[in-house]
């Protein structure tokens, strides 16, 4: 009788402190400086939409390159290892001794990231995608000190667990005498016939299984994921990392394919691997001219590896980017067609053919939407009631809070919280909340004691957090 007492006590004692800590909430919320220290200290549960070289600092990987005596391409703010046969390259060695470094170092991070972006001289959206491939030649050799970087941001800002998206899987699968698939696989898109499709999918399959495909996805996992998260000890008891594959879109649909296959195998096999994900510009002209045969072929995939889950970066357009008509089916593609088990983005939610049965099937089938609000507003200029996070939220849609890609963007997931506050004012304390734990249960965590075991921390962080109200 003792036991259940207390408990009951132990239960209004915590309704209580919630009710307190929503009651300084709605106080402050239209005040960032508050907001940020509320947030701040707030348990944040997970980031489910998360780029590893994309939430990497800018800082850290420029004094990588020069450590590495990296060549620098003095027009474009490229680095490579190796000195290429065109272009304006000099050694950071060379341009620190002429002391130039400094005034290098602001331009590399300008091209880098958004650091001192003032949305005139260069569009955002151009700046971001392009930042990638100037930086990446510097990741090689240091995904462990990046790996470190963000679990100790994470624990800063008190966030528990990431799930982020490493890395294309290296493989050795010659596809050079399959290239007149490419345009079988177009022909049958281009008709939308499913059947043709996946016929032709089911015998690539079979080539890539005879040529080692489970080999190159077992060494990735072995020989690199599973070291590195091993060796850095990576998961504590103040932190929980997981990892998503991710194919490219731009890439031939052999090809494409061919790394899929490999994604799926390698996140069938191994705890650590979450899940696929698909990436790149959705509006770039492969990307449109496959985005349905590149969902078919998660399709098929999943019938293949019906347990590997899979979250898809779909509707990150809108009107002006793309033609109207192409704002209209890709979020419904992703779900109908691929079977997506989350979706990232979702920005073109408003412009989809049929838009409330598609927000009231994702209620229903528990599809949540990943919201990251800095990024669609740097990269696509969507931002308040122009976003479509309060459509997702009236249909019941479960909703997740992430930053997509922290260090190109210059934020981390306080401020978008902090946004979230001050720019929803429909999204109380309790539906803030919420998202927190949506992160955790809707994460791709395949062990059910892990995610059980955050689900309990957190729990834990939100009573000694909404403890502290009213404050003293």
């Amino acid at each position: 009788m003792k036991i259940y007492i207390t408990l009951i006590l132990s239960a209004i004692i915590n309704l209580s402190q919630a009710q307190n800590a929503n009651s300084y909430f709605e106080k402050i919320r239209n005040n960032e400086a508050e907001l940020t220290a509320f947030f701040a200290q707030m348990p944040k549960g997970g980031d489910l939409h998360h780029h590893f070289s994309g939430s990497i600092y800018a800082e850290p990987m420029l004094e990588d390159a020069i450590n590495d005596d990296f060549y620098l391409n003095t027009t474009t703010m490229e680095v490579l290892k190796e000195k290429p046969a065109t272009g304006n390259w000099e050694q950071f060695s060379s341009i620190s001794k002429r002391g130039e470094l400094y005034a290098y170092k602001q331009k590399i991070m300008e091209k880098w990231s958004a650091k001192d972006y003032n949305g005139v001289s260069y569009p955002s959206d151009k700046l971001f995608f392009e930042s990638f491939g100037k930086f990446s030649p510097a990741i090689p050799g240091h995904f462990g000190e990046g790996l470190l970087e963000l679990k100790n941001r994470a624990i800063s800002e008190n966030l528990s667990y990431i799930e982020t998206q490493l890395s294309t899987i290296p493989s050795d699968i010659n596809t050079a005498d399959l290239t007149d698939f490419n345009a079988q696989l177009r022909q049958a898109a281009a008709n939308k016939d499913e059947k043709a499709v996946k016929k032709i999918l089911e015998s690539l399959y079979k080539t890539f299984q005879k040529r080692e495909a489970k080999k190159d996805a077992q060494n990735f996992n072995t020989n690199f994921v599973a070291k590195m998260h091993n060796d850095l000890k990576i998961d504590d008891a103040n932190f929980t990392m997981r990892y998503q594959n991710f194919v490219l879109r731009f890439m031939e649909p052999v090809d494409l394919f061919k790394n899929l296959v490999v994604a799926f195998i390698s996140a069938d096999s191994s705890d650590l691997m979450a899940g696929v994900n698909i990436v790149s510009p959705e509006d770039g002209e492969t990307s449109m001219k496959d985005y349905w045969l590149h969902m078919v072929m998660f399709n098929y995939c999943h019938s293949v590896f019906p347990n590997v889950k899979y979250t898809l970066h779909a509707g990150e357009l809108t009107l002006g980017l793309v033609q109207p008509e192409d704002l209209t089916w890709h979020i419904n593609d992703a779900i109908y067609v691929a079977g997506a088990n989350r979706i990232g983005h979702g920005v073109d939610m408003a412009y989809e053919k049929n838009s409330y049965s598609l927000l009231q099937y994702m209620a229903k089938q528990h599809i949540p939407i990943e919201i990251n609000l800095v990024s669609n507003e740097f990269i696509l200029r969507v931002k308040e009631n122009r976003h479509p996070i309060s459509l997702y939220k009236e249909f019941n849609v479960p909703i997740v809070i992430s930053t997509d890609d922290a260090g190109i963007l210059r934020t981390n997931m306080t401020e978008q919280y902090v946004l979230l506050a001050k720019r929803y004012q429909d999204v109380n304390y309790a539906d803030i909340k919420q998202y927190v734990y949506n992160s955790i249960n809707y994460s791709f965590i395949k062990d059910t004691k892990v995610k059980q075991q955050l689900l309990n921390d957190l729990d834990q962080r939100f009573a000694k957090f909404e403890a502290n109200f009213p404050l003293k």
